[in-house]
């Protein structure tokens, strides 16, 4: 059952918009909180000259997991806001000698920074850590809980492109079971009023997605219909370790995304992907590169607007600004 999602109002005058230290999930966001940060998000967008509001700002991106375009993204988006940016891979850390998480966290919190975006392989990693340092921490992926600012981005590309998240039917399709950006993009699209649908295969549903507030279906044709955004997730094959699909060729059969497919969903369909893409896996190469119903590279572009727009707001209180 689809439970009926709370109105977007602010609370009460003169409420402070965000009033977090970290931003670990958007589960314990308020919907306005949500909508404050998109907004403040949408005043970045664009903005490729460099500004200087974190001049004198260190910013550490700790990543334990390989990353390629959420590093990026946060490191052009503390470099844009005047930050000096230090990128921290676990290939080149102490971890690989043996060094604890929590020793990691203090060596880290022994260098000053005024902020941390960690990623972790772990789920709960990143709230460890923020429990252990002086400074903002921003979630950019802990194991299978949660990816906050991947759905912040998707939420602002959704409601760049059809004007508004509420009453949307919005459509996640793929390995469920295994993907923080599904945990994440339900508990925030729900909560902004859309209505929310899990497409997987039973074998990738899991047992978690009976208590979150979405639709379930095991079949494409089903998920799809009249589905105003359509959101593919890649297949995690380095998180299984059994059998959850028979191949990727039978998986693309009956659960990938082709242009017969999508037309169960309405013409004016958004398709989004949060990287990277198996092309001829989960999505195919006609539908990712559609030019008018193709999400994909704006997401991409709204995710350093939101990278800003959080730096921004989590240093706000280090940095004096005036009524924070």
């Amino acid at each position: 059952m689809t439970a009926a999602a709370p109105s977007i109002v602010d609370p009460s005058t003169g409420a402070h918009p965000f009033p977090h230290r970290h931003l670990l999930g958007v589960a314990g966001l308020a919907p306005w909180e949500a909508v404050w940060l998109l907004d403040e998000a949408e005043g970045w967008i664009g903005r490729a000259k460099r500004s200087d509001i974190l001049r004198g700002c260190t910013i550490i991106n700790a990543f334990f997991e390989n990353s390629t375009r959420t590093l990026l993204s946060f490191e052009i988006a503390g470099k844009r806001l005047g930050a000096d940016v230090v990128n921290m891979t676990v290939g080149a850390s102490s971890v690989k000698k043996g060094e604890t998480l929590l020793d990691t966290a203090l060596t880290l919190n022994a260098m000053h920074p005024q902020a941390l975006v960690i990623r972790h392989g772990a789920s709960g990693a990143v709230q460890l850590i923020s429990e252990k340092v002086d400074c903002p921490v921003l979630n950019a992926g802990d194991g299978r809980h949660e990816h906050p600012t991947q759905a912040l981005l998707d939420a602002l590309t959704i409601r760049r492109r059809k004007g508004r998240i509420e009453g949307l039917t919005v459509a996640i399709c793929g390995d469920i079971l295994h993907s923080r950006v599904a945990r994440s993009n339900f508990a925030l699209l729900g909560s902004l009023g859309a209505k929310v649908r899990a497409v997987a295969p039973p074998t990738l549903l899991g047992d978690a997605v009976d208590r979150l507030v979405v639709d379930c279906f095991t079949s494409m044709d089903e998920g799809l219909a009249d589905a105003d955004v359509v959101m593919m997730l890649r297949l995690q094959r380095e998180r299984m370790t059994g059998g959850y699909v028979p191949s990727p060729r039978e998986y693309f059969r009956f659960y990938g995304l082709t242009a017969d497919r999508l037309k169960h969903a309405k013409a004016d369909v958004l398709v989004m992907h949060p990287g990277p893409m198996n092309r001829g896996v989960e999505i195919d190469s006609a539908v990712a590169d559609d030019i008018v119903r193709s999400g994909v590279t704006e997401q991409v572009e709204m995710g350093v607007a939101v990278r800003m727009a959080c730096l921004d707001v989590l240093t706000r209180n280090q940095r004096g600004v005036a009524g924070w």
